[in-house]
């Protein structure tokens, strides 16, 4: 009896073919990320000036004046690291409080456009005698908090946080948490003069 030996021809051939087809390079599609943002720690210095007013902001920011504005204090509080400006700009209070305070719930409601949701949070320190209204925003909007704090019979001032970069909720979210939270520190440590 005699055994046959398998023809290594058409085993080489497929063995090849085999080879050269799991090779090929097949381009998978890749999930959109995010950059890694990493964040400092907090850290505050107190800002006091010629305003009628003082609070704590955060070291890892700069604070700029608003060209044109020097009788006025109209300023920012910028994040350069993170392309971000808290817009605050200050008015006295003369039988204005209420053309003041609608200015404001309307500017933070022109975003619910963009916005998934306005959350707003009221603001009452009596011993301070600070007052006024947080406005969360969340979504895609362009500014994600804005803010006025008042004594109600002669101080106002108005915040808005926004970024230099395309509103997109998921990747702006750490950041804009880590803001919001420094902006609550700076109402909490305001006081008027």
């Amino acid at each position: 009896m005699r055994i046959k030996k398998p023809e290594i021809f058409p085993l080489l051939v497929i063995c090849l073919a085999l080879l050269i087809y799991s090779c090929r390079n097949n381009s998978v599609p890749k999930p959109r990320g995010h950059f890694r943002i990493d964040l400092p720690a907090k850290e505050y210095v107190k800002f006091d000036s010629i305003c009628p007013f003082t609070f704590e902001y955060p070291v890892y920011s700069i604070i700029k004046k608003e060209p044109g504005m020097d009788e006025y204090c109209w300023f920012n509080i910028e994040f350069p690291e993170y392309k971000g400006k808290l817009h605050l700009s200050y008015m006295d209070v003369s039988n204005n409080l209420n053309l003041l305070t609608d200015d404001a719930h309307k500017l933070a409601y022109k975003h619910s456009v963009k916005a998934d949701a306005i959350e707003e949070k009221l603001w009452i320190n009596d011993e301070k005698n600070v007052y006024g209204i947080i406005y969360l925003i969340s979504g895609d909007a362009a500014s994600s908090v804005q803010f006025f704090v008042t004594d109600s019979l002669c101080h106002y001032l108005r915040g808005s946080l926004y970024f230099d970069a395309q509103p997109d909720k998921d990747s702006l979210a750490p950041v804009i948490e880590f803001f919001r939270e420094d902006i609550v520190h700076l109402i909490e440590t305001l006081e008027w003069k």
